[in-house]
């Protein structure tokens, strides 16, 4: 099977050795997104609820560009340096997701690239 690289400048570009996503077949997977703007590659101000929305919209905009959407991903992994954070997460993504919702884990993790305090993965099912 082959793989098709997914890349869009609606989302930020891949800092190392990595793509924004990739399609095997109808299956994509998205890499970790922070909360970096696309345009200035600058994280969002306003605290971890802006950071959350900020992850989402890059989410989305990879979904997309890969031809789907938020509402396909079929597993989603957030990661946290503090847990305390989860119920807004929660609160955040009803905003993005619909019913059914996805498969999801959420993971504490010490720290994360550029010191943000959510970073999010997941993978996409395009029908």
């Amino acid at each position: 099977m082959s793989r098709e690289i997914i890349s869009t400048d609606k989302a930020p570009q891949a800092i190392g050795t990595y793509s924004q996503a990739v399609k095997v077949g109808s299956t994509v997977y998205l890499s970790g997104q922070i909360a970096l703007i696309p345009e200035t590659m600058e994280i969002v101000e306003g605290g971890i609820e802006a950071q959350i929305h900020q992850v989402f919209k890059n989410l989305s905009a990879v979904c997309e560009a890969a031809g789907g959407s938020l509402q396909q991903i079929a597993k989603l992994n957030i990661f946290l340096t503090d847990l305390s954070n989860f119920a807004t997460v929660n609160a955040i993504m009803a905003e993005y997701f619909e019913q059914p919702y996805p498969a999801r884990a959420a993971i504490g993790v010490k720290e994360l690239p550029k010191a943000v305090g959510v970073e999010m993965d997941g993978v996409l099912e395009i029908d």
